[in-house]
This record gives C-alpha cells, structure tokens and sequence, in this order.
C-alpha cells in the first residue's frame, strides 16, 4: 500500500472504532467523558516513562489505559457524591490533565510525550513505525493496534447489545430488570479508554473526542434505529478521515485538524437537512400545519 493509504486506513480505523463507541456516549449524554479520557491519559503516558524509564508501547499502553479508567471512576464517584456531571467531567479533566502536563515539563521534556504532540498527534508519521506479524508484510503498528481495539470492542457490543441498548435507554427500567447498571457503565467506560489510548499516539486528541462525538451525533440525526446508527456513525467517520486528508493535501494543512473539521461539517449538514430533526425540515412542517390566517 502506498504511503497515503496507510495514513487513511489508520484514520478510517480510528473514526469507526471511535465512532461506535460514541453512539453509546452520546445517547446517554456522557460524550464529554471522551474528552477528559483523552486528554488524562496524558498523565498515564508519561508515568509509565517515569516507572519503566522507557517508550516502549505495552508500557505506554498499559499506563494510559489505567489512567483512563481512573478518570472514569473518579467522575462516577463525584456524581455519586452529588457533584453535577459535567462539573465532575470538569475536575476531574482538568487536575489529572495538569498532573500530566507538569510532570512532562519537569521530567519528560526531551521525550516526544509532550502536550503539542498529545493534542494535535500526527498521522504523517504512522507509515515510518511498522512491524511484522502472523508472516504478513510489514504492517504500521498503529494500524494493528487500533484494528484490535476495533474487534475487542466489536465482540463487546455484539455480546451486551441487548443490555447497552436498555440501559442507555431506560436505566431505571434495565436497574430494575436485574441488569448489572453499573457494570455496564464501567465496561463502557473501559472500552472508550482503551479506544482512546489507542488512537491516542496517531490521531491526536483533538480528532478522537471529533470522532467520538460528531460521527454519533451526527447519525443521531439521521436515524432512530440503535443499529443504524452505529452503521451510520461508522460510515461518517470513515468519510471524515478521507475528506479530511485529500482536503489537508490540497491547502496543505493539519491532517488531523482536516479530518476533525471534517467531521463538523457533515454535522452541519445533518443540522440542516436531516429529514426529521434538519431546521429546513422542522420548519417547512412547521408552516404546513400552521392553520390558514
């Protein structure tokens, strides 16, 4: 494959596995958690350099993943305590976040785990890191990380479907079925850490919380099927990063800045021109039933 093909299959992996876990985020109004994730891991990334004394990427992985399920915790117990959601999104973002961000000015500062790199990522530099496995071809490493990310959370969904969708739904009808809530909820929260700490390195935090949110509310828009919407956020996702990159080529831009503007846009348009939820449509049925002065 050549090298422009590896950057977009990257990013088309990254916009579906971002974008079906975003569905779930997005209907039960946790879509900022994604942001917060994406951004303590921060903290995850650079305590395993400290401990390990190396970038080697299970570490990385490992350290990042833990953190951002910490995140995940540390915002449930705050709501539980009474603290509003996005007021516990917000502490708990922004103190871990700083943690990581001093911690790299003082101990990390020679390493490439610094905040421009973990905000922005860069895709142009995926195709130079690749790896051989199974006998295949050399393969860049980012492609198969996400690619298993991508299955794991696949057979998750597949397996809970049933139970993500009651309780995204109706949580106090799924709690009183006897379906396990809060395990569901941590599980959800496990996935969307590990798909961003996966992403993380490539995409930049920027494009993952672009991709987690956008594609799934953009679908939201389009359709009121749980299954279709996945497909639909799939779909979007996949067209951002294609988009985004030939439309960065042309102006010469961020890649990853590109492919989150991309996401926008088709958003935009959703807002518009979405058959049921559009502001033309809303407003054209708005004047069929207004009564004849």
């Amino acid at each position: 494959m050549s090298y422009a093909a590896w950057i977009i299959m990257t990013a088309s992996l990254v916009g579906i596995t971002c974008s079906i876990i975003g569905v779930l985020l997005v209907l039960r109004r946790m879509a900022m958690i994604s942001d917060a994730i994406s951004h303590t891991v921060l903290l995850g990334l650079v305590s395993a350099y400290l401990v390990t004394n190396s970038l080697d990427g299970l570490a990385m992985f490992i350290g990042a993943a833990i953190t951002g399920v910490l995140t995940a915790v540390f915002i449930q117990l705050l709501n539980s305590a009474g603290v509003q959601a996005d007021a516990s999104i917000g502490i708990v973002f922004t103190f871990l976040f700083a943690i990581g961000v001093i911690l790299v000015s003082m101990f990390a500062r020679d390493v490439h785990i610094d905040t421009e790199h973990a905000i922005m990522g860069e895709l142009a530099f995926i195709p130079w890191t690749t790896v051989e496995w199974f006998g295949l071809p050399p393969i860049p490493q980012a492609v198969w990380v996400i690619g298993i990310v991508l299955v794991i959370n696949i057979v998750i969904l597949v397996l809970l479907y049933k139970e993500f969708k009651l309780s995204s739904f109706d949580p106090e009808l799924a709690a009183a079925l006897g379906l396990p809530v809060v395990f569901l909820h941590y599980v959800l929260m496990g996935m969307t850490s590990i798909t961003a700490v996966a992403a993380f390195d490539a995409v930049g935090a920027i494009l993952v919380v672009a991709m987690i949110i956008a594609p799934p509310a953009t679908a939201y828009l389009l359709t009121e099927r749980l299954w279709m919407m996945f497909v639909l956020s799939a779909v979007f996702g996949v067209i951002s990063a294609v988009a985004g990159y030939y439309t960065a080529a042309w102006l010469d831009a961020s890649i990853s800045g590109m492919m989150a503007t991309m996401t926008g846009i088709l958003f935009i348009l959703a807002f518009l021109f979405s058959p049921t939820h559009g502001i033309i449509a809303k407003r054209i049925n708005n004047r069929r039933i207004r009564p004849e002065s």
